[in-house]
């Protein structure tokens, strides 16, 4: 089983904290300090929430940390089990201090929505009709 960890740089330790736990998932104290929160959002999945200053730790010399707050690199997509649950994550993430990042994308197969988390960093959630994964 593969797993996956986001890294994630923060602006806010204690803002992203508060943010992530709001969307119900589970931090995971073994893994968190001053400069980094780790959550878990699956089994399989880990979203590592990094200072600033801890996330360029992580880079070779030269290269520099990117501001989601100013320029969108990467978008994380989750699956969901239903529109409903797409939707819910959207509002979870607003009432914690997120934002919506774009309108969602209805295809009748296939729905997501999209946030951003208080620095910037860009999560969505779809759902895809099973009926049509079955080809």
């Amino acid at each position: 089983m593969r797993m996956v960890f986001v890294n994630l740089p923060v602006s806010d330790v204690d803002a992203a904290k508060a943010f992530y736990a709001g969307l119900g998932w589970q931090l995971n104290e073994q893994f968190s300090d001053e400069g980094t929160a780790s959550f878990v959002v699956s089994e399989t999945i880990t979203a590592m929430l990094l200072s600033r200053e801890r996330f360029a730790g992580f880079l070779p010399e030269g290269a520099e940390v990117g501001d989601p707050a100013r320029q969108v690199s990467v978008m994380t997509a989750l699956s969901a089990d239903s529109r409903e649950e797409c939707d819910d994550l959207l509002a979870r993430a607003v009432a914690h201090g997120g934002q919506q990042f774009a309108q969602p994308q209805d295809h009748g197969f296939m729905y997501g929505t999209s946030f951003a988390d208080p620095s910037g960093n860009v999560w969505e959630a779809v759902w895809m009709d099973p009926s049509a994964l079955a080809g």
